[in-house]
């Protein structure tokens, strides 16, 4: 049997600095209830990294370019998409971080934020379709793990 999705709250955002908390606030507000404040509390963290990742690696702070982000739940998940305007270029697989390397100046700084969204849901995809990425976030329901 296919989970039926309902949908919350669709919105978009100009591809401008600190709109990622925007992004993690109102999914926070659309999403309360329905998660565990843990669950929650890690889901705004994945959301305000994926928007982040959109505004400067998709859409290269291009403030016309929008990021659209969809929020659904059903009875055993929520689901989070934000969706870049990328084009063809390819997201590449993220690495874990060599906390070490980084220390040391061998690695960049930077490249934290896939991690951390891989380890705040339960579930992360990424497409792409030529035109536009999609990054999806999704949390487990306590109800229905």
């Amino acid at each position: 049997m296919q989970e039926k999705w309902t949908e919350l709250l669709h919105f978009s955002l100009p591809s401008q600095p600190g709109m990622e908390r925007v992004a993690m606030e109102r999914a926070a507000g659309a999403l309360h209830g329905l998660l565990s404040d843990i669950a929650l509390e890690r889901l705004k963290t994945a959301v305000a990294e994926g928007t982040l990742n959109a505004i400067e690696h998709g859409n290269h702070f291009q403030e016309d370019l929008p990021v659209e982000v969809n929020i659904w739940y059903s009875p055993s998940a929520v689901r989070v998409n934000i969706i870049d305007q990328g084009g063809s270029q390819m997201i590449p697989e993220s690495s874990v971080p060599d906390i070490d390397a980084k220390l040391a100046g061998l690695e960049s700084t930077r490249g934290w934020g896939m991690f951390l969204i891989r380890n705040m849901v339960d579930e992360v995809r990424i497409t792409g379709d030529g035109q536009r990425h999609t990054l999806e976030l999704v949390s487990y329901r306590e109800s229905n793990p």
